[in-house]
């Protein structure tokens, strides 16, 4: 098929490359020309593992091109994605405004071709966008001369750092849509993905949106669960390692993101809290529970800069904390909303010099705070005079360092461990004082 991807951010760019490497001719669409360079130069403007060789060989066969003429695109595209972003406004809602945008664009692109039968052209909306979002854009462009085209609803349900196997073998594909030739459509377009007999889930455009803003509140909330449980054993002496392990066992709840930490961050799950909260307050209905899971992650987000303020009894003045990990998880460097932003704040803000190293996001941290910090090319080379160690990403290579460098290097042999990737009887026989989270004393 003939496919348009509106975007290339993260969720177009994915789904534009991926749906290419199964045979489609695809135009990825974007207004910033310095990236669609970028990517007809054969690079990729975000890091996310296996993207670029799959860029690259789609480019290289002829099924994947990046555009700035966005008319084109859809004029010659059968199905069309829209996948810009929806960034939260300052009332917690979803800002629509580059959804509305690219809806009124192609209504102009589509409005002088000649009317086909249902599910000849169809726009797709892959960002995420609140309930009656697939309706808005549906009279948008019935307003432009195009209510012949169809409006469906394909909620994307990728992780970054793991997006090509979530696209190439998914759990589920939801899609609404309001007519079922819409529907068998996309069945054929994403029959390639689903040969294991994973659901097609068909429903209508509304509760396809309100899908999305489910599953990522269900995630967010066993998050902020996990978290709460672990600063209570901090008080009570218990350990939530143990316990995770007690009710991860009970199939009922099951060990899915049951890991504590620092909070969760990144695009997704902050803004789409916020906007599910803002959905409920719209129609007068109080969404309490996901009040509370968002409150919970922001105090969440303060408690490994509270564990180091209370080792050095407050006194942060003139010391050195090196930092390991700065992206808002492993495998990808989205820095947006991570933890490691709330703890570097704090402790510039308490006056400690703060050393940071990440594998892969060294350059969107130093582009928020230019020479604030010292960089540092790998993990030991930011232990340098340092009195104290904090993990707040588990990348794979802080699993297993070198603890006697690490005890060498540190003025201060002290470990705050965001992600307790340490076990703590192991960090005392090595001489450290360790700090966990949830593991119960230090």
């Amino acid at each position: 098929m003939k496919v348009a991807v509106i975007g290339t951010g993260y969720v177009g760019l994915v789904t534009g490359t991926c749906l290419a490497e199964s045979g489609n001719d695809v135009a990825c669409v974007d207004n910033n020309a310095a990236k669609v360079q970028v990517l007809n130069d054969n690079r990729i403007p975000i890091y996310e593992p296996g993207l670029l060789e799959l860029v690259q060989r789609n480019k290289r066969e002829g099924r994947l091109t990046f555009t700035t003429d966005l008319v084109a695109a859809v004029r010659a595209a059968r199905l069309i994605f829209i996948a810009v972003g929806t960034p939260q406004s300052e009332e917690g809602d979803a800002d629509l405004t580059a959804v509305f945008a690219v809806a009124d664009a192609i209504g102009e692109a589509l409005k002088s071709l000649p009317p086909g039968k249902p599910g000849d052209r169809v726009v797709i909306t892959k960002s995420t966008v609140p309930v009656g979002t697939n309706a808005a854009v549906a009279a948008r462009l019935a307003a432009k001369g195009c209510g012949h085209v169809d409006v469906a609803s394909n909620p994307e349900f990728l992780k970054e750092g793991a997006a090509i196997e979530d696209f190439m073998k998914p759990d589920r594909v939801v899609v609404g849509v309001r007519s079922p030739e819409v529907g068998e459509v996309l069945r054929e377009l994403y029959a390639p993905f689903l040969r294991t007999e994973r659901p097609f889930l068909v429903m209508t455009p509304e509760s396809a949106e309100m899908t999305k803003y489910a599953a990522n509140a269900m995630l967010a909330t066993k998050i902020s669960f996990i978290n709460e449980m672990a600063n209570l054993c901090d008080r009570l002496g218990a350990d939530i390692n143990d316990v995770r392990k007690g009710i991860g066992h009970d199939q009922r709840i099951g060990f899915q993101f049951l890991f504590p930490g620092p909070g969760y961050g990144g695009s997704c799950f902050p803004k789409d809290v916020e906007a599910i909260v803002a959905m409920g307050r719209r129609t007068g209905l109080p969404l309490r529970l996901m009040q509370a899971v968002d409150a919970v992650n922001d105090a969440q987000k303060e408690v490994l800069f509270q564990k180091v303020w209370a080792h050095f009894s407050g006194q942060l003045t003139g010391k050195t904390l090196a930092v390991w990990g700065l992206a808002f998880k492993p495998r990808t460097d989205d820095v947006r909303e991570a933890p490691a932003l709330t703890l570097v704040n704090a402790l510039l803000a308490a006056g400690a010099s703060v050393r940071v190293h990440d594998p892969e996001a060294m350059g969107n941290i130093r582009e928020i705070y230019g020479d604030k910090l010292h960089y540092a090319d790998r993990p030991y080379g930011a232990l340098e005079g340092a009195d104290g160690l904090v993990i707040v990403t588990e990348w794979q290579e802080f699993r297993n360092p070198d603890f006697e460098v690490i005890r060498r290097l540190l003025k201060d042999r002290v470990i705050f461990d965001g992600r307790n990737i340490y076990e703590p009887r192991n960090m005392a026989a090595l001489g450290f004082t360790y700090y966990g989270i949830g593991r119960g004393s230090k």
